[in-house]
């Protein structure tokens, strides 16, 4: 397995699990989450700021300014005069790119698909589902009513779309902005992971 997948998700629709599985199946690491302590430890910043700006662009100045104070590590004035949310995308950017340098990796989410558009030995995929699934997956994993659910789904879904059409210069879950996209509604967690492998198998035979 020399290839890194990359997954953009659909809230609700299994994006980390089916991540991680793929992982354990080939015996590689799964970063999601893993992410943001590795950008904080490399970058110099509190792990803190990495969670509060985690897929989610902020226009606030005020909270710029205030977390601004927390930034060191970059001495160029050009970087010192961004946004700290500019700050932290370009330090998981940074980020992303030296774990794909090291190894063969599953990461999901953070806009990994554009940070990595270079490499030539990389699956971007995108998982989706239809939202009455995803509602039920929320609820019982978050242990919310239905409505809660489909609250939370749509502020998460806004939230991954305007990270990813702001930072990249892609549109989130385009199909033109991936190599396969995939219905786990349809498929199931498993049936999902399992088309996914095939599909890698045949990339990896055409890419040697």
């Amino acid at each position: 397995m020399n290839t890194i997948i990359t997954i953009g998700r659909q809230f609700g629709s299994g994006g980390h699990e089916i991540g991680e599985k793929l992982a354990q199946f080939w015996g590689i690491k799964c970063y999601d989450k893993e992410l943001l302590a590795r950008a904080a430890k490399e970058s110099g910043y509190c792990e803190e700021m990495f969670r509060n700006h985690d897929e989610r662009p902020t226009n606030s100045f005020l909270y710029n300014l205030v977390m601004d104070t927390y930034s060191f590590g970059y001495n160029s004035s050009t970087f010192v005069d961004m946004p700290i949310s500019h700050k932290v995308f370009l330090a998981q950017f940074d980020a992303i790119k030296k774990l794909a340098k090291e190894e063969p990796c599953v990461i999901v989410g953070r806009c990994a698909d554009y940070a990595l558009a270079e490499f030539k030995n990389c699956v971007h995929i995108f998982i989706h589902g239809d939202l009455e699934t995803r509602i039920q997956r929320v609820a019982k994993k978050y242990e919310l009513t239905s409505d809660k659910a489909k609250e939370m789904i749509i502020k998460k879904d806004k939230q991954r779309a305007s990270y990813y059409n702001y930072y990249s210069s892609k549109k989130w879950a385009s199909v033109e902005s991936y190599h396969l996209s995939v219905d786990s509604s349809l498929l199931g967690i498993d049936g999902t992971v399992e088309l996914i492998k095939q599909f890698v198998n045949g990339f990896e035979k055409n890419f040697s």
